[in-house]
């Protein structure tokens, strides 16, 4: 028998709601949602292989446990008894910080990954946490921390009101965006140009993105910083700085004009192969548009001065008027958000509250680099103790950080490890317990993190499409029994772990002055959730606590479960809106321009004036169809464009003698990898591209399409001694690579010819 149910798609940043054909409880079909609040029926070739995804033969249906070396399919409860057995002995011989947390991309997409990892980590009261952020967009999150206080308030491009939108190193027409959920982002920027708007892309490549653009300059990478920081003097220099609004929320202009002094346009130009006048031509058009927006991603984040580029998109947003505008750059307000306090001043933000034990690499946002990882496990100090047990959620970093091989033993060297991943992939065969969560339709979907992101203000949940097959775990479950299991609770009630949350939410929030409960009693606001599992009571006590939220019973027409459930669609909040200085957490309470870490970085951002690299430099390069390594074992999203392909331009090809389709062997500090040839004029002269995410050819994993064209890991040419020192963010793009070609058509490897 056929049905449709509704599901909010977990496969991207884009968050599109989706419209499921089911049959015989199995998803059979996907199309776009055309109700939806916020994507309005758009779906891309992701969302559209939903039931693939889903239904993947290789997802893991049991725990599987390590027994005599081999890991074997178990019973749920013998996987935790084992993982309690493993856990917990280290923790009582060597510390909460000999057990590491690794968490991975895939987490901010479920429920689950939201709401357990932090008890886990408070828990355990570890301080080895790694996580996908220092692989991607840490940078970002420190120069909110040290602009705003926060270092989850990042502001986001009004896409739907700009009139001129500036892009730094992002492709969102491959990405569907990120750091700026945008349901239809291709469609967006489409609708921006038919009103009359100008779109500019900077990218060392002619990305999709770059051909739609009004203007494309192919910087060389890893000078975005320069290139930002010249346009910034330019607006000082020609008397173009109007803060608008945000004028009496600001703090250290005249320090930031005399900090950027030395960065003019003709001192850049050579290092960012750009001409003075263009630098001169895009300052000004920043700032005589009407309203704009400067936004920066992962190709502005993952260079040596990646914390410095993120905070001046800031600086630009700021200097023209256009942070905390409509049409220019604004902060999300997500349902889940806690409820607003008065504006005023707050605690900030730190750095280094803490260091790792080899590299001594600072923390931030309570993380250590994951390039860091490896070395944590396998280096010996008399500094602490090394990581001897390992729990890896949603987590492939032999394929994602940089130098696999070496983290490769590493992990093997380890007294115990724990994966919670849905395949036996490169890491997770490593693992003495593996615990495989459902499949997606299986369960339920609110974004608490990309809400935050948000170009438009909404939210919408969905309950599991189709109910858990026998033998399953709800995912939620999982990481409540794992939290109990690691922190010494083996046994008790999973609800207790939800249960505690909700106490001790509701505890905080009546002793909040600015709280809508403050001053009842937590047991009776406890007794007005609803929901019919945990983690909907949580969810509908955060709506009910939230800047939209009912107050339990304060605003009676504001937002419940109850209200949500009512509108499947999901419910619309309305544009974004002008908030500071409310959100500002500095100790200031206004936005500080030049916080002291950042200029005490600009130092090295003065001496890369004067660097000229020469030879090639690699890139990262991302495709439409996958989202990591996550997707590469279902066949409807490989092949055609998403290969592993070595991009490089024809001039350097007829340089060094490489031929299109012929393989290539790229060797750089961390080791070499040889890949085919693509030899195509969308990157320029001295530049190299290879996508992220592939490398599946090692023993032991169970993904039979993604092994039977492995492609090859790009992260294995790093050797993970470059970071941006203010986040510890690996440093991915604009590293030197040598390339030798080989003559003979590459076997079993992505995009060989046939």
């Amino acid at each position: 028998m056929s049905r449709t149910a509704l599901r909010i798609c977990p496969l991207c940043e884009a968050t599109c709601g989706l419209t499921l054909t089911i049959d015989d409880g199995r998803v059979t079909g996907a199309r776009g949602d055309r109700d939806d609040v916020f994507s309005k029926g758009f779906i891309c070739p992701k969302g559209a292989a939903f039931g693939a995804v889903d239904a993947d033969p290789d997802r893991l249906r049991t725990p599987l446990v390590r027994v005599d070396g081999e890991l074997r399919e178990a019973t749920w409860e013998e996987a935790f008894d084992a993982v309690a057995a493993g856990i917990r002995p280290v923790v009582e011989r060597h510390g909460p910080h000999a057990v590491g947390i690794v968490l991975g991309n895939p987490n901010v997409h479920t429920m689950a990954g939201a709401l357990y990892p932090p008890l886990l980590i408070a828990g355990l009261g570890t301080r080895s946490l790694f996580t996908a952020s220092t692989l991607d967009q840490m940078p970002k999150h420190v120069s909110s921390g040290l602009l705003f206080g926060d270092a989850g308030l990042i502001p986001v491009p009004d896409l739907d009101r700009t009139d001129h939108l500036l892009l730094i190193g992002a492709n969102p027409l491959e990405s569907n965006g990120s750091l700026c959920t945008a349901p239809d982002f291709p469609g967006r920027l489409k609708a921006l140009k038919a009103r009359g708007g100008t779109l500019t892309v900077v990218d060392p490549r002619r990305t999709r993105t770059a051909r739609l653009a009004d203007r494309h300059l192919a910087v060389r990478p890893g000078t975005d910083a320069l290139l930002l920081a010249a346009m910034a003097h330019t607006l000082f220099d020609e008397d173009l700085v109007d803060l608008g609004t945000c004028a009496p929320h600001v703090d250290g202009l005249a320090e930031l004009a005399a900090a950027l002094r030395d960065f003019t346009p003709e001192a850049v130009s050579a290092a960012c192969d750009v001409d003075a006048a263009t630098v001169r031509a895009l300052a000004r058009e920043l700032a005589a548009a009407p309203t704009a927006a400067v936004y920066g991603r992962i190709g502005s984040c993952t260079v040596p001065h990646g914390t410095l580029a993120s905070w001046l998109v800031d600086i630009l947003n700021v200097l023209t008027g256009n942070l905390d505008r409509p049409g220019g750059a604004l902060f999300p307000q997500a349902a889940t958000d806690r409820t607003p306090r008065p504006a005023g001043p707050g605690h900030g933000f730190a750095l280094g509250r803490w260091h790792s034990r080899v590299s001594r690499h600072p923390e931030a946002k309570g993380e250590l680099p994951m390039s860091a990882l490896a070395e944590e496990i396998d280096t010996p100090t008399d500094e602490g103790e090394p990581v001897r047990a390992l729990i890896a959620v949603a987590a492939n970093p032999v394929l994602s950080a940089p130098d696999g091989d070496r983290l490769d033993k590493a992990l093997g060297s380890l007294d115990f490890m724990v994966s919670v991943d849905p395949y036996l992939n490169e890491t997770s065969r490593h693992a003495d317990v593996v615990l495989p969560p459902p499949p997606p339709a299986q369960s339920p979907h609110h974004d608490f993190a990309f809400n935050t992101l948000a170009v438009r203000n909404q939210v919408r949940y969905t309950r599991p499409a189709v109910p858990l097959e026998p033998g399953r775990m709800a995912e939620t479950e999982i990481l409540a029994r794992l939290v109990l299991a690691a922190t010494g609770g083996h046994g008790a009630d999973p609800a207790v772990v939800d249960a505690l949350a909700v106490d001790r939410t509701l505890g905080r929030a009546v002793k909040d002055p600015h709280s809508p409960v403050r001053g009842r009693d937590p047991k009776e606001l406890a007794a007005h959730l609803t929901g019919g599992t945990g983690p909907e009571r949580r969810l509908d006590m955060m709506l009910r606590l939230g800047p939209y939220g009912d107050g339990f019973g304060a605003e009676p027409d504001g937002l419940t479960l109850e209200r949500l459930l009512a509108h499947p669609h999901g419910i619309d909040l309305g544009p974004l809106r002008p908030r500071l200085p409310q959100p500002l957490k500095t100790r200031s309470g206004k936005v500080e321009l030049l916080p002291d870490p950042i200029a005490a970085d600009l130092p090295r951002l003065r001496a890369a004036l004067d660097e000229r690299p020469g030879g090639l430099v690699l890139v990262g390069r991302r495709h439409l169809r996958s989202n990591n390594s996550w997707m590469h074992n279902v066949p409807a999203l490989t092949g055609g464009s998403n290969r592993c392909t070595l991009h490089l331009h024809p001039d350097d090809a007829a340089r060094l003698g490489v031929r299109d389709g012929l393989p290539v062997r790229v060797k750089a500090a961390g080791g070499e990898v040889t890949a085919p040839a693509e030899v195509t004029d969308a990157v320029r002269p001295g530049v190299v591209s290879l996508p992220h995410g592939w490398g599946h050819d090692r023993p032991g994993t169970r993904m039979r399409h993604a092994a039977a064209d492995p492609g090859v890991n790009v992260n294995q040419l790093l050797d993970g001694s470059l970071l941006d020192p203010l986040s510890g963010n690996a440093v991915l793009n604009g590293v030197p690579v040598e390339l030798a070609p080989l003559g003979a058509p590459v076997t079993g490897t992505a995009g060989a010819p046939t």
